[in-house]
């Protein structure tokens, strides 16, 4: 049972992810997540207003249980199988976030400063979450696929877009950190 509190290490948690993709890559699969909303809303009629969602969801319905598998396995992992409660993270990384203002840092997964009850309460927390929720959806599916499509789905079927793609990502991301997060905040 310990070896269900502790994270996996590579050499069992790679392999498995390797199986889990060469299966699904033999069966004809493609393993995502943002595709998943792209399915939810032209199930939900959205192609009644943008052409863009009048696709063909049957072959993607099974793709909508890896979202119910993540939120199901998420749920449990966090309230059943977690032992430590803490974020592991170097006490570099915890004393830059107190300096911008995030005293929780190393205590919660979620910082609180943005994501309790108090701070929602906020305009200005609710617009930078408005605009970062868009800007994350319109670019995975502006580059064809979000991180964990192109990463784990992409790469291991050896697609030049992917390697692009999640070379962007990095790129991107290291600017977020580095640039934007500190004028932000």
């Amino acid at each position: 049972m310990e070896a269900l509190y502790n994270p996996w290490p590579w050499y069992v948690s790679g392999p498995l992810i390797a199986l889990t993709m060469a299966l699904l890559i033999l069966m004809g699969k493609r393993f995502g997540m943002s595709s998943n909303l792209e399915t939810l809303c032209s199930l939900s009629g959205a192609g009644k207003f943008a052409d863009y969602f009048k696709v063909d969801t049957r072959p993607r319905r099974w793709n909508l249980l890896v979202v119910v598998g993540a939120v199901l396995g998420g749920f449990i992992g966090a309230n059943f199988l977690s032992s430590d409660h803490q974020v592991a993270i170097s006490d570099t990384s915890i004393e830059k976030l107190n300096l911008l203002g995030f005293k929780s840092a190393g205590e919660a997964y979620l910082p609180t400063e943005l994501f309790s009850g108090e701070a929602l309460s906020e305009p200005l927390i609710w617009g930078i979450l408005l605009i970062g929720g868009f800007l994350v959806g319109f670019g995975a599916r502006y580059a064809g696929g979000c991180t964990s499509g192109h990463a784990i789905s992409g790469l291991s079927d050896l697609q030049l877009p992917s390697l692009i793609a999640v070379i962007g990502f990095f790129a991107g991301g290291l600017a977020m950190v580095h640039v934007l997060f500190p004028l932000i905040f």
